[in-house]
Parts: structure tokens; sequence; C-alpha cells
């Protein structure tokens, strides 16, 4: 289907959605649910086996569309429904079993970067800059910023930056684990693809899926529990062609020949 706030191109196996809603990328509730009704499909699609975000123009996501607030302002059941709309984009990002790649092109501040962290790796380009500013609104994060951001540094760090609302460089957000890397801006595309591809290339995504899900549902287990879904999905595992042909190609010294079941 065509989409009005997103472009998507496949190649190999990899799919690059682009936030295109211009002039900022903000995520309007017709945006967010598009978002997801996309994000949904990819999920299924067997020609997708890695996702990567990135926005169109200056900005990765500018942030929420806060014009949209005016007329909601007094209602706290519209508050509601603009916060568990922007929490379910992201908790479905997360929970998405391919892997997921923010490439920040510009700007992502508070929806924005809420967005990104709820995808499984991210890439900053150099001039890309990072911050929830919602307290200067008289707001709070509410896409999932104030619990990501404490999982992803520290309570204190997530306090500090909440509350003063400061915008971090890519190099800062690099420092603090907001983003694993930062390329220069003419090689963020290519660097997600490649790893990317690096994540899916020459593995099943059968075993892909399966660690995915270990890796996001477990961060928020007991060691305990993540250690037995960790069991259970290997066990899973050990039923599938693939885990039959992969073992069978490591023994006779070959390339595996997955069949993705």
């Amino acid at each position: 289907m065509n989409y009005k706030y997103a472009k998507v191109e496949k190649e190999n196996f990899i799919t690059v959605v682009t936030l295109n809603n211009p002039p900022a990328n903000t995520l309007s509730s017709s945006c967010i649910a598009e978002l997801r009704i996309l994000l949904q499909e990819l999920g299924r699609d067997e020609e997708t086996r890695a996702i990567i975000l990135t926005g169109a123009g200056r900005f990765f996501v500018a942030g929420a569309d806060i014009k949209e607030f005016v007329s909601k302002l007094g209602d706290q059941e519209q508050g509601l429904a603009l916060a568990e709309g922007g929490q379910a984009l992201c908790d479905e990002i997360e929970a998405l079993k391919k892997p997921v790649i923010a490439a920040i092109n510009g700007p992502a501040l508070g929806g924005g970067l809420e967005l990104a962290m709820s995808c499984h790796f991210r890439i900053a380009s150099e001039q890309a800059t990072v911050g929830l500013p919602e307290l200067k609104l008289g707001l709070i994060p509410t896409f999932g910023g104030t619990q990501r951001l404490r999982k992803i540094t520290d309570t204190a760090t997530a306090l500090e930056l909440i509350l003063t609302g400061r915008t971090l460089c890519a190099s800062e957000a690099v420092e603090l684990g907001i983003a694993q890397l930062a390329v220069k801006e003419a090689e963020l595309l290519k660097t997600a693809t490649a790893i990317a591809a690096s994540f899916v290339e020459g593995k099943s995504m059968t075993s892909v899926m399966r660690a995915v899900e270990c890796i996001v549902q477990g961060s928020s287990e007991s060691m305990e529990q993540g250690l037995e879904r960790e069991r259970k999905r290997f066990a899973e595992l050990f039923l599938t062609a693939d885990a039959k042909e992969g073992i069978h190609a490591f023994v006779e010294k070959r390339e595996p020949d997955f069949k993705h079941v």
C-alpha cells in the first residue's frame, strides 16, 4: 500500500523506512497510526529481515505534533489517548523480532528520540542532536522516554537530561549509550545498511528472531525469567530444519543453505 507519512524501499531483505512528514517529520496521531500499520506489515513480511528507520530532509523526527495538542488541552482523556498512541508505536517497534536500526540523520527531539530509543540499535549522523525538552512545555516525555532513557543510561543521567531538557550532540549521545555509533552524514545510510546486513546475512531468520526476542524481552524480566525464555527458545530451535542444516554445514565445513524455518 501507499503511505502518506513514509517512503519504503526494500533491497536485499533490508527495508528502509524514511519518515516523510515535512517540514520536521513530526509525529501526529495520524502519522503514528500509519507507522504502526506499516511496521506491523513489515513484521509479517518475509522479504524484510531487518528494518532501518530514518528521516527525510534535515530532521529525523522533531517530536510530537505540538500543534495537535492545542485543541486537546484541558481534556485528560485526549491526553491519555495521545500518550497511549505514542507508547504503543514505540512498544511495537521494540517488540519486533526483526532487528530495527535507527539512522538518526538530524535532530531527534522529544518523541523523535523516544522513537529512536525504541529501536534495537542507533547510529547518529555527526550533525544529529538528541534531547527530551518536554518539561519546557509544561509536560513530560510520554512515548516511553522516562523509562527507556533510564534503562539505556541510568536513573541519575535520565533525571539530569529530562529535568534540564538539554540537547546532546552525536558524540555525547554515543558516550552515554543513547547511540552506538556516530558517522559522517554522507556515510549514515551506508553504515546502517552494512550493520543491518551483518545482523542477518548468513543466518537463519528463525534464530535471529529468537535472539532478538530473548535479548529485548529479557531486559524487562528477571534473570531467572530471561534464562527460562532462553532455554525454551533454544530447545524449540532444536526442532527446526535450519538448526539441522546449520549444524551439518558446520561439521561438513560448507556454507549453510537456510530456509528460515
